[in-house]
Parts: structure tokens; C-alpha cells; sequence
């Protein structure tokens, strides 16, 4: 068969002719292939998770003239998606990358703002119309829509590899130890896929297989105090067009409008908090509930009939301290994760991609991604990070604490509202907005727009192992 190019450093030119019917170029049909079949590709960098950070940095890289391999575990999307805000600072890089509007054209709610309520009484209100257009509001935009966007983008493109289905199983290493020079994806029917490449980026989430090969801790710490408990009622007319935060009785729920016609809740429980709430059957949860949100009362009487609706997200916090290895860069989750107060993580995520692709694009051409030509991507994002992280802590104590006290109680709800009515208000919400690195897309780095026709994927190549490096894991 036709053997892959080999990678060059420094080679970032679009358009150089690719051996007929080579995955880096125009790719065949899929064709199904004998069970346990082991292949071998070559590419420029390998991303290992399509969410919307991997498939952003593809995106990007794949227009700078660099190819690109996603691996992704699940197929066609089918896995569970819970965060779906995006604060400005994401919408206008997906904006910049142009799918922003078409991705809201499949179906998403603007949100005017954030509140937080205590029974009827508002003691918060961030009004996101202060930011100015074109990005003056949140955005629930369900994630598939906006991942099939960012995907179709991809697929414009030559140079673009799916392997849909594949789980990474090792990391390729020059020796054991040594500069990461690609990975081992197991995928259908016990095939192996090697992808040969100079960069590995680990964009696959908060329990990344890619960080855990590599052998380095994710960092977590137990800051937050809650976990959530996530469902979704169907609610057709009953928008509220905002964020809220309810509060009653030392319960928070925190509730927002999704496409289509539902509202998503997450309910705040204390951490190990659901088992207990689970012994006491849903009958207890839905009276819990009903006595914070009585206005959605009836809804869920009707539909919240099972504990089975509900989904617990484990919530905590955790930045490791390596992202950048020899041949390898963790971004997003994998890097560092966030709890959903203030609906930080894909925005933050968004913005590792945009502030990586030019450096990534750098190290390749000077020669190969270092530690030390990387270096400066972890330099930029981490303090970003951890800056969210002592917000959110400093918010999940305003807002989702129990009572203190009525005196407590008194000095929390003046000081929202003197937030929410002055200046200050209009700093805290753009901070939140476009955090305090606004990363813009460097699209004077782009060196080609689509393909005249898009590029079909592979579920794997076909070909032999030849064995060449050392895989670990």
C-alpha cells in the first residue's frame, strides 16, 4: 500500500501533493477490516478527546497547514454532554473561527444574565447587556451542535483523520521516558491504530487517559463543597431567560434554559451528600425540590418520577502541575478543572486552544515541540486557571453556603446588591465574561480556508505495525 510522508519539521506549507488514497490527503471509503487488524498513520499532531477544546485546536491547526489526528472515543457524538454555557469569551472564538452561527442556527437560548434569588427576593443580578454587543448575553448551546459544527469545519479540510471509536491505550515514546513522538489507539473489533506524530495533545477531559499514560497527577483538591445533581425537565413557555441560582432552607438550585424548551437543573448537595438523599427515595427529592422552585412544582410532579433521571457530577478541583512534556500538551480539563459555578469550563478550555495554537505552530516550525518551546502556552494559562479557581471558591461560599445567620444572611444580600447596582458589577461580569486572559484567535496564521470538497474520515488505517518506538502506559 502507499506508505504515509514522513514528518518534516518546519514543513508548514499547505497544499504539498500526499500519496493517492493516504489518510493525510483525500481518504478512501471506510472499508471494514479483519478483527484485531493493527495499522500505522503518520501525522503532524495527534489530539487525543473531539470536544469542543480538541476539535477548536484542530480546527485551528488544520488552517495554519498543519494535519491533524482526533481520536475520540465515542462514535457520532453518543456520550453525555452536561455543560453547554458559553460565557463571551468563547462565543467570540468560535465566532472567529466562523461557527458560531451556524452552530446557534441548530437551536440554542440566549441568556440575559445571572441571578441569584432567595425565595422571591433577587440579592443578585449580573446583567450581561452591560458587556455590549456583538457579546452581550450567555449562550446554552447544546454541545453536539456546536462539536458537529467545529467537525464539519475539520472535515473541509485536507489533512484531517477521525478515528471515531478508538480509545488511546499507550503513549509512543522515543525511549521510556523519553520525548512523546505519538499514541496507541485500540479500537473496533480489537483493531489497533499506532498514530506516529510530533505532538500529542491531551484535550480528553477531566479524567484524561492522555495525562494518566503520562504518568503525571492531575492535581485535584477537594475545594468545593457540593456536588450537583443534574436533570432536565421538558418546558415548553416557561423560559426564564437567565441563569438563576434559587436559594431555600440551605438548598441551592441552580436553574437555565436549554434548546428545545426544557430548563436544566443542577441541585446542590453537600459532598457525599446523595446517597443520603437517594435513601429517602424520590418522592423526599422531588418535595426538596419543589420547596426551592415551587413554580416548576408541577413539573416535577410529572416528570422527575425516577432517581434514575438524575445525574450526579462529582464536583472538584484540580490543576497538574506538568501540561507541557517533550512531544506533549494537556489542555482544557486535562489540564485543569473547574466546578460549573459561573459555567467556566468550555469557556476556558476554548481559550487553552486559541492560546496554544500559535505557540504549537512555533515549535513545529523551529524544529520540534519541546518542553521548552511549549513551555510558554503553560506559563500563559496556568495562572488563568488558577485564578478561576479561587473565584469560584470565592462564589460557592456568597452563593451556595447555607445560612449563617440572619445578621450573615443580612451582609451577604447588602453586598450582592451593591454589586449588582454599581460599576463593580459591570468589572465582575466582564472578568467572568472573557476571564483575565481574552485570547483571540490568531488567524494571521491561517494559510488556507475549506477545501473545495471535504475529506472523508477513517476509522483506522490500514497497513502494519512496524514497532518503531517504545509505547508505555
Amino acid at each position: 500500500m502507499d506508505r504515509p510522508e514522513p514528518i518534516h519539521p518546519g514543513r508548514l506549507v499547505p497544499g504539498s501533493p500526499r500519496p493517492p488514497g493516504n489518510v493525510n490527503g483525500r481518504t478512501r471509503e471506510r472499508v471494514p477490516s479483519p478483527a484485531g487488524v493493527r495499522s500505522e498513520s503518520e501525522t503532524d499532531v495527534c489530539v487525543v478527546g473531539a470536544g469542543p477544546a480538541g476539535l477548536a485546536l484542530a480546527l485551528m491547526l488544520l488552517r495554519s497547514g498543519i494535519r491533524v489526528t482526533v481520536v475520540e472515543r465515542s462514535t457520532a457524538l453518543r456520550r453525555e454532554f452536561h455543560g453547554e454555557i458559553l460565557q463571551p469569551g468563547g462565543q467570540r472564538i468560535l465566532d472567529e473561527l466562523g461557527v458560531l452561527a451556524p452552530a446557534r442556527a441548530r437551536g440554542a437560548c440566549g441568556l440575559r444574565g445571572f441571578q441569584v434569588l432567595e425565595r422571591e427576593r433577587t440579592l443578585l443580578d449580573i446583567d450581561y447587556a452591560r458587556l455590549g454587543a456583538p457579546y452581550a448575553t450567555l449562550l446554552a448551546l447544546p454541545q453536539p451542535h456546536l462539536l458537529e459544527e467545529l467537525l464539519a469545519a475539520c472535515r473541509q479540510l485536507t489533512g484531517f483523520t477521525l478515528l471515531e471509536g478508538h480509545r488511546v491505550a499507550s503513549l509512543v515514546e522515543r525511549r521510556p521516558g523519553g520525548p512523546v513522538t505519538g499514541a496507541v489507539a485500540h479500537g473496533p473489533e480489537h483493531s489497533r491504530t499506532t498514530v506516529r506524530a510530533q505532538c500529542v495533545v491531551g484535550a480528553d477531559g477531566r479524567f484524561s487517559r492522555t495525562r494518566a499514560l503520562a504518568g503525571i497527577a492531575a492535581g485535584r483538591s477537594e475545594s468545593f463543597k457540593q456536588d450537583v445533581a443534574w436533570f432536565a425537565l421538558e418546558a415548553p413557555g416557561r423560559a426564564t431567560g437567565q441563569v438563576r441560582v434559587h436559594r431555600a432552607d440551605g438548598s441551592a438550585v441552580l436553574v437555565h434554559d436549554t434548546h428545545p424548551g426544557r430548563l436544566r437543573i443542577g441541585w446542590t448537595l453537600p459532598h457525599g451528600g446523595w446517597n443520603r438523599a437517594a435513601a429517602q427515595g424520590i418522592g423526599a427529592v422531588r418535595r426538596e425540590l419543589a420547596g426551592v422552585l415551587p413554580q416548576f412544582a408541577d413539573l416535577l410532579e410529572e416528570q422527575l418520577t425516577s432517581l434514575r433521571r438524575l445525574t450526579l457530577l462529582d464536583v472538584f478541583a484540580s490543576q497538574a502541575q506538568e501540561w507541557v512534556r517533550d512531544g506533549l500538551v494537556l489542555i482544557g480539563d486535562s489540564a485543569h478543572t473547574h466546578g460549573p459555578i459561573g459555567a467556566q469550563g468550555i469557556n476556558l478550555a476554548l481559550q487553552d486552544a486559541a492560546a496554544l495554537h500559535p505557540v504549537l505552530v512555533g515549535a513545529l516550525a523551529a524544529g520540534g515541540p519541546t518542553r521548552e518551546r511549549l513551555a510558554p502556552f503553560q506559563e500563559r494559562r496556568a495562572p488563568v486557571a488558577a485564578a478561576v479557581h479561587r473565584m469560584q471558591r470565592a462564589q460557592a461560599r456568597a452563593m451556595l453556603a447555607p445560612s449563617a445567620g440572619p445578621v450573615a444572611d443580612f451582609l451577604r444580600a447588602r453586598a450582592a446588591a451593591l454589586v449588582g447596582r454599581t460599576p463593580i458589577g459591570g468589572r465582575i461580569a466582564r472578568r467572568v465574561a472573557y476571564g483575565s486572559d481574552p485570547v483571540r484567535v490568531r488567524t494571521d496564521l491561517f494559510t488556507r480556508g475549506p477545501a473545495l470538497a471535504p475529506v472523508r474520515d477513517t476509522g483506522r488505517d490500514t497497513g502494519r505495525d512496524t514497532g518503531r518506538g517504545a509505547a508505555t502506559g
